[in-house]
């Protein structure tokens, strides 16, 4: 395993049309969970969990995002629903983060939607440290009701993330990050 720190310095994003074959093994993926489980979590919450998009699944779930497509876009050009179709079947494995935050007497829910996010960035990072790439998506189908439904989220449950698992086709092109003086402040200076 590489060095902690090297690994969170080397991560990368990597789209999920450049993700390839093959997946993660049903054992990694178990790995890939439970390290997803072990984030910040105020209250012992569990404030997500996770619905795993493999094999057909990803076809299956990829005819309710073009159906909500189709309905809103009742123009849109045959290779623009096969587009939609295939949003989950680029990747070998996605992995949908739902934040199933809630009203609580003492954990405010903003605190409980950051531990989803905190459960998403996990898998990332587990994802690079199993030599896999990953890419956190949300996209306009996260926040459709109808896909929602169709995926079998509760009224009260929200996307937080796709995140798309894969062997990355090609090595990671790294992209300009922010210039520390940009975003840091000293407080009292």
């Amino acid at each position: 395993m590489p060095d902690a720190l090297e690994l969170l310095k080397t991560r990368r994003s990597v789209k999920p049309i450049e993700l390839a074959g093959p997946g993660p093994t049903p054992s990694e993926i178990e790995t890939l969970l439970r390290v997803a489980s072990r984030v910040p979590d105020h209250g012992k919450l569990a404030p997500w969990r996770f619905i795993l998009f493999e094999g057909d699944a990803r076809a299956t779930a990829g005819e309710a995002i073009a159906s909500a497509f189709r309905a809103d876009r009742p123009d849109a050009s045959p290779d623009q629903i096969n587009f939609e179709r295939n949003r989950l079947a680029r990747a070998p494995l996605v992995i949908a983060v739902v934040s199933r935050a809630g009203p609580h007497v003492k954990i405010p829910e903003w605190e409980q939607q950051l531990s989803a996010g905190a459960s998403a960035m996990s898998l990332v990072f587990a994802a690079h440290a199993m030599g896999y790439a990953a890419s956190w998506i949300t996209e306009w189908y996260a926040y459709d009701r109808r896909v929602l439904d169709a995926l079998g989220l509760s009224s009260n449950e929200r996307i937080a993330g796709f995140v798309h698992i894969g062997r990355p086709a090609k090595p990671p092109d790294d992209r300009e990050r922010p210039n520390l003086d940009s975003i840091v402040t000293r407080f009292g200076r």
